[in-house]
């Protein structure tokens, strides 16, 4: 019996935490010594680099999800995969559709990495229509997973699929290789052992992520103390973001260094992590900064931080949109911050040997058969 295959799908690696979350578990499984594919509509993105060379990349020819079913199919013929796991929600149509296509028909399981309801408002197009025919046609994977309880609940309501149909499978976020990576100093001129506390904010630049709220509470917590503030990503709305901070007259104060694939070093230097997103899935940036011993306040957002906090217990959650309520707990983490023993063990939760274990198990390749020298 040859060794068995997974196999992995997705658009690219960009700079996203789907991307990245996908980068840790395809690296992961590699690891363990199962063959492991990951099948992309376009070779590029920031992340191509960290994949292990024992990940066999295969790109579509087609450039577009609404074209590649044709060539998913070609491919699951072609390397016959024991199972097939897809991310983000028009990938997921593609992979039903290209399976549909195929001869050989591998067990599929779709995944659904953010908030169903608020993503589906946001597109246009071919990949708006995708999002109309997940109630008919997720019913065809074998599995359909959902990377928080939130994430779950709100894709069943949204369209019908019994909740009990839906598995959690949290993203790999905390891997064994954080705490060497969170040791590499970062190089920036306010993380060099000054005694100015830094509030750190990480994600791309988009309207999801709301660093506006951010830079504003910011600009109020300025007016009663020293501190300074570091926007770690890239985006649309990087200009926008800088003429908010002279706005507020506090330029001198706000960073925004751009993106970065080790983000860990700043983490763990910061004084305060901060999530202020209108929604997330589940936060992976919030939880790497818990492992590395960061304190941490988030908002209260759709799915995610409320489930990763256990609510409140391990940071400070506060209203979404509430720019005094962020600003007095941006005070607050700063004077209390919290245990740094304590975030590192509740991010070990939602660690890679858990999450690629929950993916072995659900792709049907857990046990002996499924691992080799």
């Amino acid at each position: 019996m040859p060794d068995p295959l997974l196999s992995f799908f997705i658009h690219d690696l960009r700079s996203g935490g789907a991307e990245r979350n996908i980068v840790r578990l395809v690296n992961g499984v590699a690891d363990k010594g199962i063959r492991t594919d990951l099948v992309v509509i376009s070779k590029t993105g920031v992340y191509l680099d960290e994949l292990d060379p024992r990940v066999k990349v295969f790109e579509l020819p087609q450039s577009r999800a609404a074209t590649a079913p044709l060539g998913l199919s070609r491919y699951l013929d072609a390397r016959r995969p024991d199972a097939l796991i897809s991310s983000l929600t028009h990938i997921n149509i593609a992979a039903i559709l290209g399976r549909a296509l195929a001869r050989h028909r591998p067990r599929l399981i779709v995944t659904e990495r953010n908030q169903f309801t608020r993503n589906r408002a946001l597109k246009r197009g071919l990949v708006r229509l995708s999002y109309s025919l997940v109630p008919m046609l997720y019913r065809r994977a074998d599995v359909i997973g959902a990377v928080a309880e939130g994430v779950r609940d709100d894709l069943a309501i949204a369209t019908g699929l019994p909740a009990s149909r839906i598995e959690v499978l949290h993203n790999p976020v905390v891997s064994a290789d954080i705490a060497s990576r969170a040791g590499q100093p970062p190089g920036h001129r306010w993380l060099c052992g000054g005694h100015v506390p830094v509030i750190l904010g990480v994600g791309r630049l988009t309207r999801q992520k709301n660093f506006s709220l951010l830079i504003r509470a910011f600009a109020q917590l300025r007016k009663t103390r020293t501190a300074r503030l570091i926007i770690l990503g890239e985006g649309e709305l990087r200009q926008q973001l800088t003429d908010e901070a002279i706005s507020f007259g506090i330029p001198e104060d706000v960073d925004l260094p751009g993106f970065d694939s080790n983000p860990f070093g700043y983490m763990a230097r910061a004084d305060v992590f901060v999530s202020s997103s209108d929604w997330e899935g589940l936060p992976t940036v919030l939880i790497e900064a818990m492992a590395c011993g960061t304190t941490v306040v988030a908002t209260d957002c759709d799915s995610g931080a409320r489930e990763v906090l256990e609510n409140g217990k391990y940071g400070r959650i506060v209203p979404l949109g509430d720019v005094g309520a962020m600003s007095r707990a941006l005070a607050d983490a700063i004077d209390s911050p919290n245990d740094r023993e304590r975030l590192i063990d509740r991010a070990q939760v939602f660690n890679l040997d858990r999450s690629i274990s929950r993916y072995l198990a659900v792709a049907g390749l857990a046990g002996p058969r499924a691992v080799h020298g």
